[in-house]
């Protein structure tokens, strides 16, 4: 992580949900629900391990510019920018989520973005034991147990939860609310074939996530009509991401302004695509 400017970033411990980051090395001072404190650093080897080996820059204002406007595999093919916004992942037309990509990776994290390269959330992987970080790092059989996802708002408050239990061919995303309740569930509908999820709230579908392809790069939305709500297409991460890490970055564009519960399982379902999807294999599903 040496080449990232100062600023707060998740707290690589896990024990707080950002730390400060000088520009050289991690400090004590940490924030959590938008209260700072002091937390002494002392990130053991598998987080050191975790933060040194971050590479690319998820959020320079030209890549994701880039990443909205361009055409094709590279980018979402959003030409013109979308009006409204209102500075949350819950009322922006664009969100621009990016995986922080780590030659080693112990933990998942994201960071989103609106149209304009400014930070709305972070996404961070929780619950996790030193354990679990090494058994990541040493096998694949981290990807079919259960995952713990935090939102956090740019003032650090959690604003969604999202697990997804163990699985074994077919996922399920669990989206929880601050404090707890079930707002809805993701859940995987095949294995084989262009993916689709449905959008179930009390066992009833209310909506649909449908990929278009068999890579499942690009998705498309759906309400109960069968009317799409909103895209999500996978763009491209850079020749150093592409090679060294397993990072992925999407892009969302929601179409209209959508009622609960389907605006907040829309917007967990494409902050928890990479999570769903993580195979053996980079890119299938």
């Amino acid at each position: 992580m040496t080449d990232q400017p100062a600023n707060w970033y998740p707290d690589p411990t896990g024990r707080n949900h950002y730390r400060y980051w000088d520009g050289a090395a991690w400090t004590d001072n940490v924030a959590t629900n938008g209260v700072q404190a002091v937390d002494p650093y002392r990130g053991g080897a598998l987080d050191r391990l975790d933060a040194a080996t971050t590479v690319g820059h998820e959020g320079d204002p030209d890549r994701i510019k880039e990443q909205i406007s361009g055409s094709g595999w590279g980018g979402a093919g959003i030409t013109e920018q979308v009006t409204g916004g209102g500075g949350t992942i819950f009322t922006e037309p664009v969100l621009v989520v990016n995986q922080k990509a780590k030659i080693f990776e112990m933990a998942q994290q994201f960071s989103v973005f609106d149209q304009n390269g400014n930070q709305l959330a972070a996404v961070n992987q929780v619950g996790q034991s030193t354990a679990r970080k090494a058994l990541r790092l040493l096998t694949n059989v981290d990807q079919f147990l259960k995952t713990q996802l935090e939102i956090t708002d740019k003032a650090g408050a959690v604003v969604l939860r999202l697990v997804r239990p163990g699985k074994v061919f077919k996922s399920t995303v669990i989206v929880e609310n601050v404090t707890g309740g079930e707002i809805g569930r993701i859940v995987q509908r095949n294995v084989f074939g262009k993916i689709r999820f449905g959008f179930e709230v009390s066992g009833q579908e209310v909506g649909s996530i449908n990929a278009e392809n068999w890579r499942a790069w690009n998705f498309r939305i759906d309400d109960a009509t069968g009317t799409e709500v909103a895209r999500v297409a996978k763009t491209f991460e850079g020749v150093a991401k592409t090679l060294f890490t397993t990072a992925d970055n999407y892009v969302v564009q929601i179409h209209r302004k959508l009622s609960e519960p389907l605006l907040s399982l829309v917007v967990a379902s494409a902050l928890s695509i990479d999570t769903a999807l993580k195979q053996d294999s980079r890119g299938l599903a």
